[in-house]
């Protein structure tokens, strides 16, 4: 297993050691004592999740607020994703940046989202996304910032596509500033 650290703390890539025959490809996409490792702590995932986003489709920015932020081991395993993190972790250096990497299942890349960050994607092609998450999904604490803030200005490869989101999302959605007041 390959390990990268990002510009933003705590944000880690993993690359899996493939073994390729002439059968196909395994690798090992989750080993708890190597992870715990990795990232320097005890972890428990929770819960895991799965989603299915046609081409075009942006979920998030997702996150949730204390006391029950999350956490959240995410990779690609049908298709390519634009992954992104937002970091909002208010004493972090890399305060209200930004770091985004492609996902998908020919590169077999994680990410590890650690808490305080928001976390989404959108789909290049069709695509299957898991996620391992630290807590329960929570209503009250849920948030969302916007995708498209000009304050962020996130590098989304969306080219002359609107993207589709969730009514909910668009609804709920704010902006960094919205957030920090």
């Amino acid at each position: 297993m390959r390990v990268a650290d990002v510009f933003i703390p705590g944000v880690k890539i993993i690359e899996p050691e493939l073994f390729v025959d002439g059968r196909g490809t395994f690798f090992e996409s989750f080993n708890h004592k190597q992870f715990e490792l990795l990232i320097g702590s005890p972890i428990s995932f929770v819960q895991d999740n799965q989603s299915f986003s046609k081409k075009g489709v942006l979920r998030g920015l997702h996150y949730q607020k204390q006391p029950r932020e999350q956490g959240k081991l995410v990779r690609c395993v049908h298709g390519r994703v634009f992954d992104v993190v937002v970091d909002l972790r208010e004493k972090s250096p890399t305060f209200q940046k930004w770091f985004g990497i492609e996902l998908s299942a020919e590169n077999c890349k994680q990410m590890w989202v650690p808490e305080g960050l928001a976390h989404g994607f959108f789909a290049i092609t069709d695509a299957v996304f898991l996620y391992k998450v630290t807590d329960y999904w929570c209503a009250e604490s849920e948030r969302v910032l916007m995708w498209n803030d000009r304050d962020l200005a996130i590098e989304w490869p969306v080219g002359n596509l609107s993207p589709t989101m969730s009514d909910k999302d668009l609804k709920i959605a704010k902006s960094i500033r919205e957030v920090l007041n």
